[in-house]
């Protein structure tokens, strides 16, 4: 595979069911002029031209397209447009890339050079009597990545760009994040005929080619026209966006720099299902106040620059960004915002997540981990079209299992406002030579849900580093660092909620699944092979000596997030228990209260509507464990921890 075919398979997946989710009508459809653009070799590309009803000459929209350009003709055009061509200000030009569909014939022997491509199509476009010589392009995922490589060979007449959930690196840990295959992700391209998995097979470890390709891959001093950037905090490409961002603010030409924005939302990538960037539900969850942002901002944008309309567009904040969970939108000229500020919180072994460092010094909890039976995927920046997309709740299906580890924090009293990147470090061990580490950070609802915020995997063969020479396996009775950094995201953890940390060994089929033997990680070139797998014991230390922890990138935090309507004034004898406990309610009022257990994922598991202030807890339907322990009469609350631990 060369370099000019990894260019072509990036970020392919905005998909046919994704473009039909911009029909208005079912029987109705738009009638384009039908033309052909010759390439720079004489080739030619398809390509279908919506021109408004009395519009004699105007500025354009250019879409290059792999998933056939005549869909448009029946779902419509993008930016609320849909099948009212005549409601349009621009003139779209819509083109198949060479050697898709009516660009079929236009393919030859090699791998055609995308942006090369484009810049014969702007400029025929600018010759054209119905142009007015003003050309911007528009797309998602492959049609915002070819947006970058036209603007790359700086066609004269390319006025901006509008690139959605796409970026134009190809890296390593995009594909293998801290060392481990993104399994779903590369089984989709396949799916969609782009096959990247010789290339992958070929080069598991970041050798030479990755650097190569990597260089040949990120040239942000090479977009010389304003980049409007759209993407979602449940996309894919949210560290590579908010990465290449940063860079053309900082390299790209200095009459440019400060004209580049980006917009992120509570948005998925798309591809497949209902949601996509700028529908309102996302997931298992809504955002009303951020449906069609995407469209009303594109169009301002194009507005601005291509029929010069003064609409206060410059005056936007270079970042514009959605908050989740207090649900608005921000703006902000730095990234992180200011007032970010690093706050750690340690995991303790009664499930907690505080601000307190462990005293005891041998702590330490244990999980197992079945390659033949993994945690599964639910939810998250996803791809493949059998997976759900976005924020799920994690309760049911993963914290339920038996091979994870769930930290939470106490019920919060005031929002917890997190912006940025969060970090996790671990001291870990294990009896297997190598083994994963999976983290889901979640959003804890006061029902209990527990809702997907974003996750990452970490392979400890990699520790070292990601070159073939810095592999090293791990010994039983070693304590190992494990740091994993989760991609960028805005969420106001509410009141009442809590924050969640998940720590299992897979997250599949998201990532490959280690077999923790140590072996070839992909033996015979499978993405997904079961060659002699292990099970493993693997250990979080939690103690003084080897504390593991969470940095949270959080806004003006200076308080304890305990709730204050939660008091620990609730007496629990013996703690640990076995098959029965004696609880003495600090409380001098004489009523009824009701006595709730709660396991470490949330769920309800024991209930009692009236008790006294005193009495004894039945724990012999209990399995051994850490409970909290809440007794309230509907106004105040009292908590506390129980172990069960049998004799």
């Amino acid at each position: 595979m060369t370099i000019q075919t990894t260019n072509m398979l990036k970020h392919v997946c905005f998909s046919f069911a994704t473009l039909l989710l911009f029909a208005n009508s079912a029987n109705a459809q738009l009638n384009p002029v039908i033309d052909s653009i010759p390439m720079s070799d004489g080739r030619k590309l398809a390509a279908d031209i919506y021109i408004p009803s009395g519009m004699s000459s105007g500025p354009v929209i250019l879409i290059q397209t792999p998933y056939n350009r005549q869909i448009s003709r029946f779902a419509g055009l993008p930016m609320g447009i849909g099948l009212n061509l005549n409601t349009s200000n621009f003139i779209f030009v819509i083109t198949d890339w060479r050697g898709f569909y009516g660009s079929r014939t236009a393919q030859y022997v090699g791998s055609p050079d995308r942006g090369r491509d484009g810049y014969s199509t702007v400029e025929w476009i600018a010759k054209q009597s119905w142009s007015n010589g003003k050309v911007g392009t528009w797309g998602p995922s492959a049609l915002g990545k070819v947006q970058y490589q036209t603007a790359r060979t700086n066609p004269p007449h390319l006025v901006c760009i509008n690139p959605s959930v796409a970026a134009p690196q190809f890296l390593y840990n995009e594909y293998y994040p801290n060392g481990v295959l993104r399994t779903e992700y590369v089984e989709q391209l396949d799916q969609l005929g782009f096959g990247l998995t010789p290339f992958l097979m070929a080069h598991p470890y970041k050798d030479f080619t990755w650097s190569f390709t990597e260089s040949a891959n990120n040239y942000p001093d090479s977009i010389r026209v304003p980049c409007f950037m759209i993407g979602g905090w449940y996309d894919h490409n949210v560290e590579l966006m908010m990465d290449f961002y940063e860079d053309v603010r900082t390299m790209s030409p200095v009459n440019v720099r400060d004209k580049h924005k980006i917009l992120m939302g509570p948005w998925v990538h798309g591809g497949h299902g209902s949601a996509r960037v700028g529908t309102d539900l996302q997931g298992q969850l809504s955002y009303p106040n951020a449906k069609d942002k995407n469209d009303t901002m594109a169009l301002k944008f194009f507005d601005f620059y291509l029929r010069n309309v003064t609409n206060g567009w410059e005056s936007n904040s270079k970042y514009m960004y959605y908050q989740m969970g207090e649900n608005a939108w921000k703006t902000s000229e730095v990234w992180p915002p200011s007032g970010v500020s690093n706050t750690t919180f340690y995991l303790h072994k009664d499930g907690g997540l505080k601000t307190q460092i462990p005293q005891n010094a041998t702590d330490s909890l244990t999980f197992t981990y079945d390659p033949v039976n993994p945690s599964p995927t639910v939810g998250g920046c996803t791809l493949r079209n059998d997976l759900d997309q976005g924020p799920y709740d994690q309760k049911t299906l993963v914290e339920s299992r038996g091979d994870i580890l769930v930290f939470s924090s106490a019920v919060l009293s005031k929002d917890v406002v997190l912006k940025g990147k969060v970090k996790v470090q671990l001291k870990v061990g294990s009896d297997r030579l190598d083994t994963d580490f999976d983290i889901r950070l979640t959003d804890v609802y006061p029902d209990g849900k527990s809702m997907l915020v974003n996750d990452a995997a970490f392979r400890m063969r990699f520790r070292n580093g990601f070159a073939l020479s810095n592999v090293a396996m791990m010994s039983k009775g070693g304590v190992y660092d494990c740091i994993i950094e989760l991609p960028n995201t805005c969420l106001t953890f509410l009141a009442g909620h809590r924050i969640r940390i998940d720590i299992s060994s897979s997250n599949y089929p998201k990532y490959n699944r280690n077999m923790n033997n140590g072996n070839a990680m992909y033996p015979g070139n499978s993405m997904d092979s079961l060659l002699n797998p292990l099970v493993a014991s693997n250990i979080v230390y939690l103690n003084s000596a080897n504390v593991s922890s969470v940095i949270l990138p959080l806004l003006n935090y200076t308080s304890s997030i305990e709730s204050s309507t939660i008091k620990h004034t609730i007496q629990l004898q013996p703690n640990p228990a076995s098959t029965a406990c004696f609880y003495q309610l600090n409380s001098s009022e004489s009523k009824s209260f009701s006595l709730k257990i709660y396991d470490v994922t949330g769920r309800m598991v024991q209930e009692n509507t009236e008790v006294s202030n005193s009495g004894w807890i039945n724990l012999e339907a209990l399995e051994d464990g850490i409970y909290t322990v809440i007794i309230g009469d509907g106004i105040s609350q009292f908590t506390e921890k129980l172990i069960k631990q049998s004799n």
